[in-house]
């Protein structure tokens, strides 16, 4: 039985990997900040599965703690990591330039650094993220696309990106990086704009919400799924040789063909409902923002996107809409 561990557990991409780890048997040790233990809602129902009762098992620990990180590498001696936490919200960044570049950008450091003085020989994965390339003429980006990023979540995220290459070079790790565009699940965090929007057609068809507010509308975004995603986490860790991906769809879509898609599911005209507050737009946003290129993952790895746009949008609409008890 393989071992894994998992930095970010409780998170979307967390909780879709832990299952995808548990059907394949894995023993599967997730890291927990002490203060997020009321945040396991994406996650508790796997530990009513009896099936996993001796398969799932969680770590108080955090990325600003070094000596945590090494105290739960050596209990556990995982044969897999998987670094999926950050803060990884780029508005968010702005306001707190300080702590996301101290848990996105350091906290890689200290992982990876308590993975080299543990002296297991573990395989690493590192979530990146497409807000390293910046507003980059390159049009789709690739894994030779210059970094340029314009704003503190991507130059954290760049910053782990070298730092995760520069330990598989000097001390020979098997670190992988794949370098992941937006993906979205019924399990995202409502501060994003796709669970936002579903979140809200659930609110305006319970009459518990009138107007939803929303930014740049022409902003465009390469939209995957995330249970798509972390399949290709887990694939990239069964290579004999790391390597790094770009993890994408391919495929661009506005901002509004997220609206009116995912309104037309439930038979609302949009234009009645959404406003724009200027408030909202990004700094240093601009039209076409990114979409990636993923064929060397496709070609070398076999690994490809089966989930839709028009798919992803109706999950997460009727998910959205059964946690409020309302037929679809």
């Amino acid at each position: 039985m393989k071992k894994a561990l998992i930095v970010g557990i409780s998170g979307q991409d967390g909780s879709y990997l832990t299952e995808l780890l548990l059907s394949k048997n894995y023993e599967v040790h997730g890291i927990i900040r002490k203060h997020s233990t009321e945040n396991l809602l994406r996650i508790k129902h796997l530990f009513k599965n009896i099936k996993y009762k001796d398969s799932l098992f969680l770590h108080f620990g955090d990325l600003e703690d070094s000596l945590s990180l090494v105290k739960i590498l050596e209990n556990v001696k995982p044969d897999e990591v998987y670094n999926l936490a950050s803060q990884s919200q780029v508005y968010i960044s702005f306001e707190i330039p300080e702590y996301t570049s101290n848990v996105t950008g350091l906290g890689t450091l200290r992982l990876l650094e308590a993975i080299r003085v543990t002296g297991l020989k573990t395989k690493y994965f590192q979530a990146s993220s497409c807000e390293i390339f910046g507003n980059t003429s390159d049009i789709p980006q690739n894994e030779k696309t210059i970094c340029n990023p314009k704003n503190p979540y991507g130059l954290s995220k760049l910053y782990s990106y070298h730092i995760t290459k520069i330990y598989r070079d000097t001390y020979n790790m098997h670190n992988s990086i794949g370098i992941l565009y937006n993906h979205e699940s019924p399990r995202r965090s409502q501060s994003f704009v796709t669970k936002k929007i579903t979140k809200a057609i659930a609110n305006i068809l319970s009459n518990k919400q009138k107007k939803l507010f929303l930014g740049n509308l022409d902003s465009k975004r390469d939209w995957g799924y995330a249970k798509d995603y972390v399949e290709a986490m887990w694939l990239m860790l069964q290579q004999k040789n790391p390597d790094d991906y770009i993890i994408s769809t391919g495929q661009l879509h506005s901002v509004r063909d997220f609206v009116e898609e995912a309104f037309s599911l439930v038979n609302l005209d949009w234009q009645k409902y959404v406003k724009i507050d200027k408030n909202l737009f990004r700094p240093l946003d601009k039209e076409v923002l990114f979409v990636g290129d993923n064929s060397k993952i496709c070609n070398k790895l076999g690994w490809k996107p089966k989930v839709s746009f028009k798919q992803l949008v109706k999950i997460m609409v009727k998910e959205e809409l059964k946690n409020s008890n309302i037929s679809f």
